[in-house]
């Protein structure tokens, strides 16, 4: 007998059908007797259309309030799914997130895991049910209700088995393991057998949709036997581990995009010692996340440099920037939208010369300019602009060799939002 947390995402539980489909395929899981936990996200679309109610009642709505909102989605999911395991002569029972123990700081819209008193999850395993939690939330200490932000399901689900010592944590998406790009995109894509936690990791913080970053962090701190399988069929998915055998001649072994990018630039600021530590000192003070930083020529002891952050975070970073301007004079702040940040992965990288430069060639063959570039060991990251997002990236995955001869299986909805 095993201990399994099964993760669902949103796709996978969109409507009741689905939900029974699910429901079915966790009772087998029980039946071959192993104990089970299910971790489940909101149906479909109910994050995105709470925040677009709430949006329309209030522009800026308190984070508080938000949290408040946007835990509900997910309390739907856990008692339809506790229903649908009843129906076919189960036991189970569903918990919100604090009621499994889930404690977190007091940081409304992204807030981090401080603890998990699983107790009550491991005392109803014991007595025979399945256990439905649900995913992407907790409570403070002084019982304020938090979200984990974007993905804070896959999170859920990491930590989940990490504190009940879970044999295997399954998550459950639509597609049917994890690709060499995004499958809506390149329908040849690759499906890789096993990939590290390292370039997992990578992959999630650039946007490659079927992981949270902090969800693989989790995993490979607290060594969770990690699988991306699909909700959609039965085949065998992607295991994530600490160690892969590289494949033979494989330099890159994935692509991924990322359409959540704004490109903010601080014109005519003195360049004296202290200058870039005042301005990404407020920025992390105000909890904005940056990520590419890129500092131009000096002109008369003035300097030019921008950065990216969330597109969702970029109104908020002007205005840490014009509040700060009486401390820190410039000409001006200037924001772009409208970029994606496309970035190439592998381990393989590091012992090859010439990747980014083949990148940087591919790119501009398509006609796109390169706005910033990043680099590591192993990923290279351009920031472009968005309109030929599709071409890029279908380009990329030719010319790095990662085309596959079948057609890669996506269940869910064909775009990524």
């Amino acid at each position: 007998m095993a201990l399994y947390v099964m993760k669902f995402g949103g796709s996978s539980v969109g409507d009741t059908e689905r939900m029974q489909r699910v429901a079915r395929r966790v009772v087998d899981k029980q039946q071959e007797g192993h104990q089970v936990m299910v971790v489940v996200s909101a149906m479909g679309d109910t994050t995105d259309d709470l925040i677009d109610q709430a949006k329309l009642i209030n522009p800026d709505p308190p984070l508080r309030e938000m949290d408040m909102l946007m835990t509900t989605g997910e309390q739907i999911s856990i008692a339809l799914m506790a229903m649908a395991i009843d129906a076919l002569g189960a036991k189970a029972v569903s918990y919100t997130g604090w009621q499994a123990g889930f404690r977190t700081e007091a940081e409304h819209g992204k807030a981090r895991i401080t603890d998990i008193k699983p107790e009550r999850v491991l005392k109803s395993l014991e007595e025979g049910y399945i256990v439905i939690v649900a995913g992407f939330q907790g409570l403070t200490e002084d019982g304020e209700i938090t979200t984990f932000g974007r993905g804070g399901s896959d999170t859920t689900a990491v930590a989940l088995a990490a504190a009940t010592k879970a044999d295997y944590c399954e998550i459950y998406t639509d597609v049917d393991g994890v690709y060499s790009t995004d499958p809506r995109i390149v329908k040849n894509a690759r499906k890789l057998n096993e990939i590290s936690y390292d370039e997992m990791l990578e992959l999630a913080n650039l946007g490659a949709a079927v992981l949270h970053p902090r969800a693989v962090e989790y995993a490979k701190h607290n060594n969770v036997r990690l699988v991306v399988r699909s909700s959609f069929n039965n085949h065998e998915g992607t295991v994530v581990k600490e160690e892969v055998n590289m494949e033979q001649g494989v330099v890159v072994s994935g692509i991924a995009y990322d359409k959540n990018v704004a490109r903010i630039s601080i014109l005519g600021v003195s360049h004296v010692p202290g200058v870039l530590a005042k301005v990404f000192g407020s920025l992390a003070e105000a909890k904005i996340d940056v990520d590419i930083i890129v500092q131009s020529g000096v002109t008369n002891g003035k300097a030019d440099f921008s950065f990216t952050v969330a597109l969702s975070d970029c109104d908020k970073a002007v205005k840490v920037l014009e509040g700060i301007r009486n401390e820190l004079p410039y000409e001006k702040v200037t924001s772009q939208e409208g970029l994606v940040k496309v970035s190439i992965v592998g381990a393989g990288m590091v012992s090859h010369p010439g990747v980014a430069a083949q990148m940087f060639e591919v790119i501009s063959k398509q006609g796109v300019n390169i706005e910033m570039v990043s680099t590591s060991e192993i990923k290279v990251s351009c920031v472009i602009e968005g309109s030929k997002l599709n071409d890029v990236v279908k380009a990329l995955h030719t010319a790095y060799g990662l085309d596959a001869e079948t057609t890669a299986f996506v269940g869910g909805p064909q775009e990524r939002r």
